[in-house]
């Protein structure tokens, strides 16, 4: 499969928490970003629960979260995050998500999309289950990819404020199994970006040292799949026109 020319591109990336997109492809986003990509987060939610520390409300712990969001994607060179109202650890994919979701493709019309991989409910070579938000986020994605962004009729409401249909050319999904993935980008130069990033998430991170280590081993283990350094592996849709 061919690489990827970030350079011009407008790529939406859409995740259920603060930092799921960081974890998920951020020195992926570093470079494309670099290359000149336009990159757009999107979080369905702020993460309220995200959190054992007991002197932390769901509301404070908002607040927390967005803006060290923000602080991590400006590190990686997204220009824009926007956030969902969505309550973490109830979302759903229904019509109402979706809706919402193709709002925003039809806004941007990028090229690429980014999010979760619905299809894995656990990882048994892990040992965790795969969040129920994570699952719902990617299902709800790639329903607003295909068919409902495309189709002329889908959201007809949505001609009224300036928003036509929109064809999405490429999904990407990061896979944590190699052999789940059907294309690996070289973050060899751009790894150490996303270590920076992910360290903006304080209130997740007990350790900076454990999890860089985390990271590079499974970038690593990528990476030995197609003959680089540090890989980020996907699942990667090439979509019809």
């Amino acid at each position: 499969m061919e690489g990827i020319n970030f350079k011009g591109k407008t790529i939406l990336a859409i995740g259920a928490h603060p930092d799921d997109n960081d974890f998920g492809f951020g020195a992926t986003v570093a470079k494309a970003t670099k290359a000149g990509a336009q990159v757009i987060y999107l979080l369905a939610t702020k993460g309220q629960r995200g959190s054992s520390n007991k002197f932390l409300n769901p509301e404070r712990l908002s607040k927390i979260r967005m803006k060290e969001q923000e602080k991590a994607a400006k590190v990686l060179g997204v220009k824009s995050v926007y956030f969902l109202d969505y309550n973490d650890g109830e979302l759903v994919p229904n019509i109402k998500l979706k809706e919402e979701l193709v709002r925003f493709i039809r806004r941007y019309k990028p090229e690429i999309v980014f999010t979760s991989d619905p299809s894995r409910f656990f990882f048994k070579e892990y040992g965790f289950i795969n969040h129920a938000d994570h699952r719902a986020i990617g299902e709800a994605v790639l329903d607003a990819v295909y068919p409902l962004a495309r189709d002329l009729l889908s959201f007809p409401e949505h001609r009224k404020i300036g928003l036509r249909p929109h064809k999405v050319k490429e999904l990407l999904m990061p896979s944590f199994l190699p052999e789940d993935a059907n294309y690996f980008i070289d973050v060899t130069d751009t790894f150490a970006t996303k270590i920076k990033a992910l360290s903006c998430h304080e209130s997740q991170i007990k350790s900076v040292k454990k999890l860089r280590q985390r990271m590079k081993t499974r970038a690593v283990a990528m990476g030995g799949k197609a003959g680089f350094k540090f890989a980020e592996a996907f699942i990667r849709l090439k979509l019809p026109r």
